[in-house]
């Protein structure tokens, strides 16, 4: 069986080890050309994970990320920089964070000669003998026995099954950077500790706070495997603001311009400076934007096509905000489940129809159940920005950030 995948490194690795004929296609021509920030694959990511790389790579990977079992217990805060509350105990948490390029980088290794980087595509259809196809922007096509589009948010493949766009724009628009904890003044590193954080504000304002520690808290001690390139503690912190012109305008921006921008629209609705240190002290290289997309939460929604020998996973389907830390993870399980139905396909006993049909079925629960969880902090930062919200956020907080200090 030939398949093309569009994007999609995982699901390339996975059938290259399956032994399917494979061609990725990429638009990037440098596979570490991405934000340098970090995701986070939880026990059922890297099981699937397992199934679709070799078990060199994974203790590759396992050397390079950060365990979430070394870290403290993760904190909400407010604007002041007061603890709300705290999450729940890690040290059981079989969870890692890992740098984005890392992963890349691993996958597109693994996925080897059968990834072609610098092909972007402009569709999807069929040849001359009806079989699918990917059609590339200079014209050029392949055609395979299966389709499949990992090509993200904005995916072309999604949207010609589709007939139109998959997801939109949550209402929120963020803005990521990096900062090494030893950069931060001694009384903010303390404040902040080993752990990933969230401060809430009044009208939409958040920061998300994550700690993350590939040497000091490996999650497999082989410093020979290790090719994180985080090389010491640091902090990758989300900013997020509603998704308005003026914070569109903030996009135009880049480098130290875009932190100071930042760092006002913070001020203007009153956080105190010491939350904003981390950004204050970022690297300004680091700092960039995106906007927050996001598929339906409802199962029915997702994938609204019939199936067939094209298809699509992960954020082509279910586009999931960084907020619940799962759309990487999901789409890897995507991945794998993929390649277990198509083992079917091979063994003769279904069709390549019914195998899709029974993935795409699987993939719709899957990706609701992240993108419900997802939406809850999407939602909630969203009510801060009413009337209501903003109010009682002002009132709220202090009362909360009491009732934790007693606690302590």
């Amino acid at each position: 069986m030939r398949v093309a995948v569009v994007g999609g490194l995982a699901l390339g690795a996975g059938l290259r080890r399956g032994g399917y004929e494979v061609s990725v296609f990429d638009r990037d021509i440098d596979v570490s050309a991405t934000g340098g920030y970090h995701i986070t694959l939880d026990e059922r990511a890297q099981s699937a994970l397992e199934r679709l790389v070799d078990p060199a790579i994974m203790r590759r990977l396992r050397a390079s990320g950060s365990a979430l079992r070394l870290r403290d217990r993760d904190a909400l805060w407010d604007r002041r920089g007061r603890v709300l509350g705290y999450g729940p105990d890690l040290t059981g948490s079989a969870s890692i964070d890992v740098d984005r390029i890392t992963l890349r980088t691993l996958l597109a290794e693994a996925v080897g000669d059968d990834l072609h980087l610098g092909r972007a595509v402009s569709g999807a259809g069929r040849d001359e003998l009806g079989r699918p196809r990917v059609v590339f922007t200079d014209g050029s096509s392949v055609a395979a026995d299966l389709v499949v589009g990992a090509d993200g948010t904005h995916s072309v493949i999604a949207r010609h099954l589709a007939q139109g766009p998959t997801n939109r724009p949550a209402g929120i628009i963020g803005f990521s950077g990096r900062t090494r904890r030893a950069d931060l003044s001694s009384d903010e590193q303390q404040r902040l500790g080993e752990r990933s954080t969230m401060g809430i504000g009044p009208r939409g304002t958040a920061l998300y706070v994550g700690f993350l520690d590939p040497v000091g808290n490996a999650a497999l001690d082989a410093p020979e495997l290790r090719m994180s390139i985080t090389t010491g503690p640091t902090y990758i912190w989300g900013a997020m603001f509603p998704d308005t012109a003026g914070t569109q305008s903030l996009r135009d921006l880049c480098g130290t311009r875009l932190r100071a921008a930042l760092l006002d629209r913070y001020r203007a609705h009153q956080w105190s400076d010491r939350t904003l240190e981390v950004i204050a002290r970022a690297n300004p290289s680091s700092v960039a934007s995106f906007r927050f997309n996001a598929a339906s939460t409802r199962a029915t929604d997702l994938a609204p096509w019939n199936a067939s020998d094209i298809t699509a996973l992960g954020d082509a389907v279910h586009a999931t905000p960084p907020t619940a830390g799962m759309g990487a993870g999901i789409a890897i399980q995507d991945a794998a489940d993929l390649i277990t139905q198509l083992d079917a396909v091979v063994g003769g006993t279904t069709t390549i129809t019914d195998a899709v049909g029974s993935f795409e079925s699987r993939m719709r629960q899957r990706g609701s159940e992240a993108l419900t969880t997802a939406m809850k902090t999407v939602r909630l930062i969203l009510w801060t920005d009413t009337a209501l919200g903003a109010t009682a956020t002002r009132i709220i907080t202090p009362l909360l950030a009491t009732t934790a200090r007693f606690r302590r």
